[in-house]
């Protein structure tokens, strides 16, 4: 049974940092691509970071300089660390895995101005 059971999220002043982390079950995340999306309010989906199974880790725009993927694969967890967080990065975050588009069920970021 593939789960990802995802935490670390929470109330944060603008210029904070949070680390998400993501625990994988049921699979080797060293495998498949990994990757975090993030929904805000009112809005559509987007992509946030992603680890390929080769470790090597890509981000949008908005994300270079600021948030960090990385993993642990001896623990099979998948980490978040975002940093000079901004009210704008508001959002529920979700830790997905490429196998069968698995999402966790996501932890609530809150950045307050």
């Amino acid at each position: 049974d593939v789960q990802l059971q995802a935490s670390g999220g929470g109330l944060v002043q603008s210029g904070g940092s949070l680390k998400l982390t993501c625990i994988a079950s049921g699979f080797d995340i060293s495998t498949y691509s990994m990757y975090y999306i993030r929904q805000p309010p009112g809005k559509e989906p987007e992509w946030v970071a992603t680890i390929d199974s080769g470790g090597v880790d890509t981000y949008p725009e908005y994300a270079k300089g600021r948030f960090t993927i990385s993993r642990d694969t001896a623990q099979n967890i998948v980490f978040l660390q975002m940093d000079n967080l901004k009210p704008e990065d508001t959002a529920l975050y979700q830790c997905c895995t490429s196998l069968y588009g698995k999402r966790g069920r996501g932890t609530q970021v809150t950045v307050s101005s």
